[in-house]
């Protein structure tokens, strides 16, 4: 089996004839171009007080949602395509809540997605390719990401980062030795996760944005394989134990997992 693990697309599509023939294509997140959405994000990080325009969260929105769509229209034409949620994509609760709260009218990603043939979101869940299992991880934020970087808000975002812990660490914990291969958006701790990313916060640079959680999964149950994405400066290959770990950056990197 010939599977091609693409990095955050981030709109960008690799054309078939570099991919060749392959069973499967699993991505790591972050389907979408999402320039307008970055920029937003970072300009908040740097001022606390700014607010994008309804208009310009609009566009934002619409820039990520129709490139992702057809990013996996591209995928799905060469093999199935089986992806998990980066920080990018959104839940259609809350696209809902965002469409009401601008004012727009805006499409919904999951209710699509649902509706194309050949392709399959894994959030939290496996999916079995011929005998080789996939484990699907949803981006979550983790406590040892809000105690790095310290964001505003602290204490508040610490709170909801030990509940989407709690729950990621039930997923793993069910998951267990039953996967050959983590696909997750974010690195293990530690590991091909160092941001230093341009246009950061300086006080941001040098440290780690990876799991904690996902490490001590890891270390726990010495998988195979681990592919990710999200610290896109992080992209290589290292070790955890037995486990093989794959970041595969951004914007057209990929790998390709030959399973015999």
């Amino acid at each position: 089996m010939r599977i091609a693990v693409m990095g955050d697309p981030h709109g960008v599509k690799v054309p078939k004839s570099k991919i060749g023939k392959v069973d499967a294509v699993l991505i790591t997140g972050d389907i979408g171009k999402a320039d307008l959405a970055r920029a937003n994000f970072f300009k908040k990080i740097k001022n606390s007080d700014y607010e994008p325009s309804k208009k310009e969260e609009r566009d934002a929105f619409m820039e990520v949602h129709n490139s992702s769509m057809d990013v996996l229209k591209h995928y799905s034409d060469i093999a199935p395509v089986y992806f998990v949620f980066g920080n990018v994509e959104q839940h259609d609760f809350e696209v809902r809540k965002l469409a009401q709260r601008i004012g727009y009218k805006l499409p919904l990603f999951v209710e699509k997605v649902k509706k194309m043939n050949s392709v399959g979101i894994i959030n939290n869940r496996f999916v079995n390719l011929g005998g080789f299992r996939v484990g699907g991880l949803e981006y979550f934020v983790d406590t040892s990401w809000v105690r790095e970087f310290k964001p505003d808000d602290y204490s508040k975002k610490l709170k909801k980062a030990r509940r989407e812990s709690e729950k990621v660490k039930k997923v793993l914990n069910w998951f267990g030795n039953r996967i050959d291969v983590l696909l997750c958006h974010q690195p293990p701790y530690g590991v091909l996760d160092k941001v230093n990313f341009p246009g950061v916060p300086d006080n941001w640079k040098g440290k780690h944005a990876g799991s904690k959680v996902i490490l001590d999964y890891l270390k726990k149950y010495q998988l195979k394989y681990v592919c990710c994405g999200h610290i896109h400066e992080g992209e290589g290959k290292a070790r955890v134990g037995k486990t093989e770990v794959y970041n595969l950056g951004s914007s057209g990197n990929f790998r390709i997992l030959d399973i015999k």
